[in-house]
């Protein structure tokens, strides 16, 4: 890669709004996914080569999106509640729709071993991050290769026409639209997983 650790750990302090262990962590994970499927220049000439999966709403995601440049409002990270600290790097010049993937979860003892190496510093916090800017790649993270089916509505630059709701004249789009009794709904309306809001009183 162009940037080097340090570098990237500034620039992710300065987009998440602090530096913690996490940022550590996120920013060594994205490093390693992009190292192993060898993508050199993921935010310039192969930013368009890549597609991250993060597992976790936490420091991390914003780190990683950071180093690999994939960002929501570019299609590019996609995000799966699951609330694991991991990621999925999928390279998007394999196999059209089933790219070549490598999967990376932080491991549980990486903390304990934080313990075992920094005793000495009491604030945990400091304590992994001190450990996880030195620790090798195989005492942080377990690696798994994996393919990743995508959607060709799921891809960047996807385009597909723009559905109106007739319950509530909203605009849907990327095929997100539900058909129920003959009507054209968006998600809201058709209430398939519960809407995240009510109206007001």
């Amino acid at each position: 890669m162009g940037l080097d650790f340090e570098t990237l750990v500034s620039e992710a302090e300065m987009a998440h709004g602090h530096l913690c262990a996490g940022q550590i962590l996120g920013v060594r994970m994205a490093m390693l996914g992009l190292a192993r499927l060898g993508i050199e220049d993921p935010r310039g000439a192969d930013r368009k080569r890549l597609v991250t999966f993060v597992e976790i709403d936490r420091c991390a995601t914003d780190a990683i999106a950071v180093v690999t440049g994939c960002r929501l409002g570019k299609r590019a990270l996609k995000f799966r509640d699951w609330g694991k600290m991991a990621a999925t790097f999928v390279d998007l010049t394999q196999a059209s729709g089933s790219g070549r993937a490598i999967r990376i979860a932080a491991r549980e003892s990486s903390k304990g071993r934080a313990r075992e190496l920094y005793p000495e510093i009491g604030d945990k916090n400091r304590q992994q991050m001190h450990a996880y800017r030195t620790m090798p790649d195989e005492e942080l993270f377990t690696e798994e290769w994996v393919q990743v089916e995508i959607a060709p509505r799921e891809m960047p630059g996807y385009k597909a026409a723009r559905i109106v709701c007739a319950e509530c004249g909203e605009g849907i789009n990327y095929e997100r639209e539900v058909t129920r009794d003959g009507a054209t709904l968006c998600q809201g309306c058709a209430d398939t997983g519960g809407r995240y809001y009510r109206a007001a009183t």
